[in-house]
């Protein structure tokens, strides 16, 4: 007869899962250490980075110092139907996938919570630096996923897609700590992962070069790169109405101002030549070889139908920065279902549409097409495919797929 509750801890070979293995028997929990792998082909990751045989002998050693049963899952056919296939398919389409996003929702949260309930767990934890806290709402238990305590590693914008039956399940024991603290921890427990350096890469894969990556399936392509001069006739309709709360926007205005803009190429001059506008992502600078602008040169949008990139020149061009973007009522996710809007409802929260980037004040609109979210500040390289997140001071409220 069992007397603790047994939680088995996604131990990824890094010092972040080591030490909330570690707090957790400290807790009294049982604990049952596993390592997901989820990638066997080393030819797009980037040596010494992280590579998988490491990560797995790393999660081992800890295991044995801590005590704890450990075993290797293999994910990799999952993984690869559920978001490496993903990412492909969003990437030609022209969209920015988040494959963390949907690794944690898909796999370290489904295919591995799964496994874990097979060996009779009550829960499943990893190393995630964000908090988990339940209140009580009509009798029934609420989850609340609320920011980590460290600011500059606060992950909980990787975690915006999960549900409520699955925080239920979820437990965060480093989430309450700041990194150094973690790192002292390890040291004093003398756990091999005490030093060791953050991963970088695609979740539980290692470091990748994201175009040999891509180029596994989307195959280089040329195509031209063209300029949209600024002061084109559809930026005048971007203007944000004065004075007018968002709330009260007519429907084409909220159309203007939050769906996507798409350009034709006799807007524009040709710059150059690109290898495959599915390699690029709007807001990006890198990797156009343009030279003799003046300015830098941005991305403002692609079109991997015709494969023509559209670009901007300077950060202030009005096709970079958007005031706002719409989620497809399919799409929109709500961590708190309790605080769902209904179309014909709004409210005002703060959000982001990137990991690490600062909060900013939004006012969310619901419509029966879906959500639109109205920001006070203009934000830089909105793009099609990546997820917004919304927060009510440091809990996650909900998240959706940029339309």
């Amino acid at each position: 007869m069992r007397t603790k509750p047994r939680v088995v801890v996604g131990l990824s070979g890094g010092v972040d899962s080591s030490v909330a293995a570690k707090l957790l028997l400290d807790q009294g929990y049982e604990v049952i250490g596993m390592f997901m792998k989820n990638w066997h082909d080393e030819s797009v990751t980037i040596s010494n980075e992280c590579p998988w045989m490491e990560d797995s002998t790393d999660a081992m050693l800890v295991a044995e110092k801590l005590g704890i049963p450990f075993q290797a899952i293999d994910l990799s056919e999952e993984y690869r139907e559920r978001i490496v296939d993903y990412m492909f398919a969003e990437y030609e389409a022209g969209r920015t996938p988040n494959p963390d996003i949907l690794c944690n929702r898909e796999i370290k949260f489904d295919i591995f919570l799964k496994a874990a309930q097979k060996l009779k767990a009550d829960f499943v934890a990893t190393g995630h630096y964000c908090q988990k806290r339940e209140i009580e709402k009509d009798g029934n238990p609420v989850y609340q996923l609320i920011a980590g305590a460290d600011p500059n590693k606060d992950q909980s914008y990787f975690l915006c897609q999960l549900s409520q039956e699955q925080l239920a399940k979820a437990l965060f024991p480093i989430g309450h700590l700041q990194k150094p603290q973690v790192r002292e921890i390890a040291k004093a427990a003398d756990l091999i992962t005490a030093e060791k350096k953050d991963s970088q890469g695609l979740c539980f894969i290692g470091k990748v070069r994201l175009p040999d990556f891509l180029q596994q399936q989307l195959k280089p392509k040329k195509g031209k790169i063209i300029q949209i001069p600024e002061n084109l006739p559809v930026f005048d309709r971007l203007s944000v109405p004065a004075g007018i709360d968002p709330v009260d926007w007519d429907q084409d205005t909220l159309d203007a101002i939050c769906l996507p803009i798409h350009y034709s190429q006799d807007q524009g001059k040709v710059l150059g030549e690109h290898t495959g506008a599915h390699y690029f992502t709007v807001g990006q600078r890198k990797g156009l070889q343009v030279g003799g602008t003046g300015k830098p040169l941005f991305v403002i949008a692609t079109d991997t139908q015709e494969n023509v990139i559209y670009t901007g020149l300077g950060e202030e061009h009005p096709g970079l920065n958007r005031y706002g973007l719409f989620v497809k009522k399919n799409q929109v996710h709500w961590i708190r279902e309790d605080l769902a809007l209904t179309p014909g409802e709004s409210a005002e929260y703060v959000a982001r549409i990137r990991y690490r980037q600062p909060l900013s004040k939004a006012t969310l609109i619901m419509r029966e097409n879906g959500l639109y979210v109205v920001f006070e500040n203009a934000q830089k390289g909105i793009a099609s495919g990546q997820f917004v997140a919304w927060y009510q001071g440091e809990e996650c409220i909900g998240s959706g797929t940029i339309f």
